[in-house]
C-alpha cells in the first residue's frame, strides 16, 4: 500500500451508516474531495475498494480489508473504536482516528435527562398518560417526586463526558463526587475526585451513580453485585457508557428486589435490546436505545474531525485529531 496521501482532488471519501445523512451535510462545506455513502454493509463491501479515506462505524467488518487496496485513512464515527484491528492496520499504515469529544455535550444532558426523569416520576407520568389515568395526590413522602438541590451523584470517569455532566450537576446545586485514574487531571467543578479503585468509599454516598466511562478490561462489570449492595436502597444507577461496564444479571436482581430504586439505562449487553429481556417491564427503569450522543449536531462534529485531520494529512503532518493508530 502506496504510502502518500493523495491530493483533494484526487481523494475520495465514503460515508457509511445506516441513518446518519453524512453525505448531505458534507455537500453544504463544497469540499474539495470526492464523497459519497453507502446505507448497507452489503453496498459498503461492495464499494469499499474506491475509498482512500472511510467514515464508519457500525458497518465495519474486518472483510472490508481484503477489498480494499488504496485505503488511507479511516475515522470512526463514534468515540469507541474496539471494532478495528488495530495491529492489522498498523501493519497496512491505514490511519484511525476516533470522534471522541464530539458527543461530550449530547451524552451529558442525557445523563442530566435520565437523573431528572427518574427523580420526577416522568417515565411514570407518561405510563398514567397512556392509561388515561389522573394520578392523585400522595401522602406517602416516599413515593413522592424529589429534587436534585443537595442530592450527590457520584460520577465514574471524570472524562470530558463526566466533566460536562458535573457542570450541569452543580447548576442544580448537587454535590458531585467522581473518580478519574489520575485525578490531578480533572477539570470539571467536583468537590471531590479519587482514582477507580476507592470508588467503593463513594458509592454508600450516592443518590444517582452515573457511568460516563469507557469500556475497558479495568470497567467492564465495575459495577457489579458488591457496588449495588452498597447502593442506598433510594439511589439510582445512571448508564450513559457502555452496557457491559454493568454486571446485567446483578442489576436486574438489585432492581427487581428494590435494592436500589431505579435506573436510567442507555446501553446494554445485547445492543438492541432482546424482546424478552426483563428490563423492558421494570416500572422503575428507564431505557433508551443508546442514542444518548446522537442529536441533531452529531454529524456536524465528526465532520469538523475529518477536515481537521484531512488538511493535515495534504500537508504531511505525522499527528492526527484524536488519533488511534
Amino acid at each position: 500500500m502506496a504510502d502518500a496521501f493523495p491530493s483533494p482532488g484526487d481523494t475520495t471519501v465514503l460515508f457509511a451508516h445506516i441513518a446518519y445523512r453524512m453525505e448531505d451535510r458534507y455537500a453544504l462545506r463544497d469540499p474539495r474531495v470526492n464523497y459519497f455513502q453507502t446505507w448497507s454493509p452489503e453496498e459498503t463491501l461492495d464499494r469499499i475498494g474506491e475509498a482512500d479515506v472511510f467514515v464508519v462505524s457500525g458497518f465495519w467488518d474486518n472483510a472490508l480489508l481484503e477489498r480494499t487496496s488504496k485505503l488511507k485513512y479511516i475515522q470512526s464515527i463514534g468515540a469507541g473504536y474496539d471494532q478495528f484491528p488495530l495491529d492489522e492496520l498498523r501493519s497496512l499504515g491505514i490511519r484511525l482516528t476516533s470522534a471522541s469529544g464530539v458527543n461530550q455535550n449530547a451524552v451529558a444532558e442525557h445523563a442530566m435527562s435520565l437523573m431528572l426523569g427518574l427523580n420526577r416520576h416522568i417515565h411514570i407520568g407518561r405510563d398514567f398518560q397512556n392509561d388515561h389515568t389522573w394520578r392523585g395526590m400522595i401522602g406517602d413522602l416516599s413515593k413522592r417526586e424529589d429534587e436534585l438541590i443537595g442530592k450527590t451523584l457520584v460520577i465514574v470517569g471524570m472524562g470530558t463526558i463526566g466533566s460536562r455532566l458535573a457542570r450541569f450537576a452543580k447548576a442544580f446545586d448537587m454535590r458531585v463526587l467522581a473518580t478519574k485514574r489520575n485525578p490531578l487531571t480533572a477539570v470539571g467543578p467536583a468537590d471531590k475526585v479519587v482514582t477507580p479503585d476507592r470508588l467503593d468509599e463513594l458509592v454508600p454516598q450516592a443518590d444517582f451513580l452515573a457511568l460516563t466511562c469507557p469500556l475497558t478490561p479495568e470497567t467492564t462489570n465495575i459495577i457489579d453485585a458488591g457496588v449495588l449492595k452498597s447502593m442506598k436502597p433510594t439511589a439510582y444507577l445512571i448508564n450513559v457508557a457502555r452496557g457491559k461496564c454493568v454486571d446485567e444479571p446483578e442489576l436486574v436482581k438489585a432492581l427487581e428486589s428494590g435494592e436500589i430504586a431505579g435506573a436510567g439505562i442507555d446501553h446494554f449487553w445485547e445492543d438492541p435490546l432482546g424482546a424478552e429481556s426483563p428490563f423492558w417491564g421494570m416500572k422503575n427503569v428507564i431505557i433508551t436505545p443508546h442514542t444518548g450522543g446522537e442529536t441533531r449536531h452529531y454529524e456536524e462534529r465528526v465532520i469538523d474531525i475529518l477536515d481537521d485531520n484531512l488538511g493535515r494529512l495534504w500537508k504531511g503532518e505525522p499527528e492526527l485529531r484524536n488519533q488511534v493508530v
